[in-house]
């Protein structure tokens, strides 16, 4: 099939897509701090009471955290399509090696991995597992010898979706307003290339409307001006949403700008694949270089270096402490020397955190209310 080019910034060169699709006014964007999650999965729980409750959709976690190296939802999505791909090779920043699409043969538009319905059967599988036997006697070295970390993902919204790129009936578009992707379900017929085609495994498939459904970036929330819920729900407080520019518009005072394109902190999943997905992750600290590279990219190793230098850095460590510290997006942030603020898309300050909590000691006896405060804090 005849393929248009365009230019993916993540990948540093034109690559191969079915659409000469132009860029929305704004993109939504995420960017999850792997370092902080738990896997509570309060974000798959607030997701899935708000969107996915209904008949048909019993098995569907829009939002899902996995564990990595061995979890995944579907089981074995990543591996599935990475094989099939094979050889992915970087030039430095410049990937070199094939894209879905461009690895696709001639009579398809882009490279399918179609995961089996037993795959889907497991949201938790492989959770907690690590990728070493414990061994009596072990103890914990930096780096870890076995290691694991949680991976939550949802829809990444991307500027060349291959469930756009591959659906028939073109039901799926991308808003012009914010780059959301939706499915348009009076169009949909329930062909399922969406399913095949999403190498993330994000678009799905409804048994009972036999149509076609997929993470909708929460954009009733989003045209109020507020995070997604998965964002706003999240405890660990590792998620930040918002819009992200390309390298040459970047905005220094945009959050998110500023932990992707400035400090290059916050990095894109499997950008190989070609679709320049706007999920942005901030590597573990603690997994190895060569496998965080294969997921994020070739700047992974810098990106650990950096976060394990925060303590030093004022601005980075201020922006970190606004993750999770209000509902309402951030379009602009500053740093002082104690504070960092969060500003709305009109300048308004809608956010003031301490970089470093206050802490208070009190006397172990309090005579205006004649009480002990012992063990209290």
């Amino acid at each position: 099939m005849q393929m248009r080019k365009v230019y993916n910034w993540q990948l540093g060169r034109k690559a191969a897509y079915v659409y000469p699709l132009g860029r929305p006014k704004k993109q939504w964007a995420i960017i999850f701090d792997l370092n902080k999650c738990i896997s509570c999965q309060t974000c798959s729980l607030a997701c899935k009471t708000t969107w996915t409750s209904g008949r048909g959709q019993e098995y569907m976690f829009w939002n899902n955290v996995a564990t990595k190296p061995y979890g995944g939802y579907p089981l074995g999505w990543d591996m599935g399509i990475l094989s099939k791909l094979g050889l992915q090779e970087w030039d430095g920043n410049k990937y070199i090696g094939k894209t879905l699409f461009e690895a696709a043969d001639k009579n398809e538009k882009i490279l399918q991995h179609v995961a089996d319905d037993r795959d889907w059967a497991h949201p938790n599988l492989g959770e907690d597992e690590v990728a070493a036997t414990i061994e009596r006697g072990d103890w914990i070295k930096i780096p870890h010898r076995a290691w694991m970390f949680y991976l939550p993902r949802t829809c990444g919204h991307c500027t060349y979706p291959a469930c756009l790129g591959a659906c028939p009936r073109r039901a799926i578009y991308k808003r012009e307003e914010d780059g959301i992707v939706l499915i348009d379900q009076s169009r949909c017929r329930g062909y399922r290339e969406c399913v095949r085609s999403c190498p993330y495994k994000k678009s799905l498939f409804n048994v009972e409307t036999r149509i076609s459904e997929k993470c909708i970036g929460c954009y009733p929330k989003m045209e109020q001006g507020e995070m997604t819920q998965c964002t706003t729900n999240c405890i660990g407080k590792i998620r930040l949403n918002g819009y992200v520019g390309t390298p040459e518009n970047a905005r220094k005072d945009n959050p998110i700008d500023y932990l992707v394109h400035i400090r290059k902190l916050a990095l894109p999943l499997y950008p190989q694949f070609g679709l320049e997905t706007n999920i942005y992750y901030i590597p573990p600290v603690h997994a190895p270089v060569a496998y965080l590279e294969q997921m994020f990219g070739p700047g992974a190793g810098a990106a650990v270096q950096t976060y394990r230098n925060i303590r030093d850095d004022q601005t980075l460590k201020g922006l970190m402490v606004l993750f999770g510290s209000m509902e309402k997006i951030l379009h602009g942030f500053k740093v002082d020397a104690n504070h960092a603020y969060g500003y709305d898309e009109k300048g308004n300050e809608v956010v003031k955190v301490p970089i470093t909590e206050p802490m208070y000691i009190r006397d172990f006896y309090d005579k205006k209310l004649n009480a002990y405060r012992h063990n209290t804090p």
